[in-house]
């Protein structure tokens, strides 16, 4: 098994990656502290229910705990205010108290929700997130939690940490190939920002984390944990460097909020919104060989980096004025400087982020 610390004083926790973890979860749970005199809810979807749910349900039974659960539509529009509400009512219904804690045992979409309702629940109750895709070794770690807003992705949450997030990768043996992809995205997004060996090695390694090679997505996931809990640990609620996290998703989060969060996956847009960074960084006079470089690391892990033609280009600039990023009439934008080092450019003019825009529609190589 390995662990990582994410060092925040009296909020430090642990994350576990290793195989055979979830049999284990009752004993975890008081180790993370949660008193079994009060209940516990675990938050699914309904993909993921039907595989593991009664397993999780069964190792906290078996350590003394009573448990509600409850399951929520799988899919981005799950991350809703009208089921937040739902989920809500079931943790009252359930009788959580202030001593209870909400277990998300899913990928992104169940963690940031069940997030929100641990963060919100009688002003904030225990939290653990668990998992079940690559792209959740992102979200799951850092404690922003959120819902989304129909004009706007995740504008509607707050920086809660868990207390454990414990990585079965034996979840991960059911993902479909697409779902694997999209969690890779993030993996050399890490990369990308801080660690220019390991993006390298992710292009390299790549046909060995398609395939879920033990070995090696063991140690991805491990090095994009590590690396994103140092940002953490230097900001946690992104004053300042932590927004390099955000590497890809100013495009990424328009294209999602257009296609309605269902056309691409969350990780497939964030591939083109960092092929769209390395593009605005050759705009910007950065050598053009970090956008090859970037797409060539990208394609590698069967990843898109152009935008479908009837994305209309209005629609998309309307959608990052509704960012969080955007500030004041300007753009904030992470732009690499090169693979392995990005820059928090805050002053971004709004006609050159429409021209990456209209060359992301290109088929054809923009140089």
């Amino acid at each position: 098994m390995r662990s990582i610390t994410v060092a925040l004083g009296e909020r430090s926790y642990p994350i576990y990656i290793g195989s055979g973890l979830l049999q284990n979860i009752g004993e975890l749970c008081i180790e993370a502290g949660f008193p079994q005199r009060s209940p516990l809810l675990v938050v699914t979807d309904s993909e993921v229910a039907p595989r593991y749910l009664n397993q999780v349900e069964a190792s906290l039974r078996g350590s003394g705990y009573t448990v509600v659960s409850h399951v929520i539509q799988a899919g981005e529009a799950s991350k809703s205010l009208a089921v937040y509400e739902e989920v809500i009512t079931t943790a009252i219904q359930g009788g959580l108290d202030r001593s209870s804690a909400v277990l998300a045992l899913g990928g992104g979409v169940v963690g940031d929700l069940a997030g929100f309702v641990a963060a919100s629940y009688m002003r904030g109750i225990g939290f653990m997130q668990i998992p079940t895709t690559i792209l959740a070794h992102d979200s799951s770690v850092g404690g922003k939690v959120a819902v989304n807003h129909p004009l706007a992705k995740n504008m509607l949450g707050a920086f809660y940490q868990p207390s454990m997030v414990l990585y079965d990768l034996d979840t991960l043996a059911t993902l479909p190939p697409r779902q694997v992809a999209s969690g890779l995205a993030e993996v050399v997004k890490h990369g990308l920002i801080l660690d220019k060996e390991f993006a390298y090695w992710c292009r390299e390694h790549a046909g060995e984390l398609l395939a879920l090679d033990p070995e090696a997505l063991g140690y991805a996931l491990e090095r994009g944990c590590a690396i994103k809990a140092d940002v953490v640990c230097n900001d946690e609620t992104e004053q300042g460097q932590r927004a390099i996290l955000n590497l890809g998703h100013t495009i990424g989060h328009a294209i999602e909020a257009v296609g309605g969060y269902g056309v691409f996956l969350h990780g497939e847009a964030i591939a083109i919104g960092m092929a769209g960074s390395a593009l605005l960084a050759a705009k910007l006079g950065r050598d053009r060989a970090i956008y090859e470089d970037t797409v060539s690391m990208l394609t590698a892990l069967s990843l898109p980096v152009r935008l479908p033609v009837e994305y209309d280009e209005d629609e998309l600039m309307e959608a990052m004025m509704h960012d969080k990023k955007f500030k004041e009439g300007r753009m904030t934008f992470i732009v690499p400087d090169d693979i392995g080092a990005v820059s928090i450019v805050g002053d971004v003019q709004a006609s050159d982020v429409r021209g990456v825009i209209a060359q992301l529609k290109k088929e054809e190589s923009p140089w």
